[in-house]
């Protein structure tokens, strides 16, 4: 493929992308067709077809990128927080809850995705994300190796509970805050 041609067609699928994940964050996945895609990123649907071969593929490829988004927001809070293992937990573990819950993060991959690509592909993408990096930052804290999967199991469970209980709620910051409430309570037992 020409090197215009390839430059065109990875826009073409990033536009189809962006308009993708606006519209199943507005309606849900199953509202959204693909011929409502290809109208709102303006290509044809045989373009969404070619890049992403069906709409459950398509969605996929959504909640693939947000998950990514989640999991980088929480190494650049960590890294902003210095070197002490601590406060790196401390401050992705904030983090994760703010990103997962905001945005069309929260519509698209706590309430569709469980659904759409199925709970185990919805834990490896969590897996493969934001819990690695969470096994990583409790592998520096004080955690015993022998009860790092067990806890890091706990902890990832307690903040998707915690970001589905924010997105319950009509009062979304008042639920935010008594959520990073208890969140540092939790993180204090693994940093004492």
């Amino acid at each position: 493929m020409p090197r215009a041609s390839a430059a065109d067609a990875a826009e073409t699928a990033q536009r189809i992308l962006g308009a993708a994940t606006e519209l199943f964050a507005s309606r849900g996945f199953a509202a959204v067709s693909l011929d409502d895609v290809a109208r709102a990123a303006g290509v044809t649907r045989g373009a969404v077809y070619h890049h992403y071969a069906n709409k459950a593929g398509l969605f996929g490829a959504v909640a693939a990128t947000l998950q990514a988004g989640v999991a980088a927001a929480v190494v650049q809070a960590a890294e902003a927080a210095g070197s002490h293992a601590g406060d790196q937990l401390r401050a992705g573990s904030h983090a994760f809850l703010d990103a997962i819950t905001s945005g069309p993060a929260v519509r698209i991959l706590l309430i569709d995705a469980p659904v759409v690509i199925g709970w185990q592909g919805w834990r490896r993408l969590d897996a493969e994300n934001s819990e690695a990096h969470l096994r990583d930052a409790l592998r520096h804290t004080n955690v015993a190796d022998d009860l790092l999967d067990a806890s890091t199991a706990q902890l990832s469970g307690a903040m998707n509970e915690a970001a589905l209980w924010i997105a319950r709620h009509d009062e979304t910051e008042a639920a935010r805050a008594q959520a990073h409430s208890a969140l540092d309570r939790l993180l204090n037992a693994y940093l004492l």
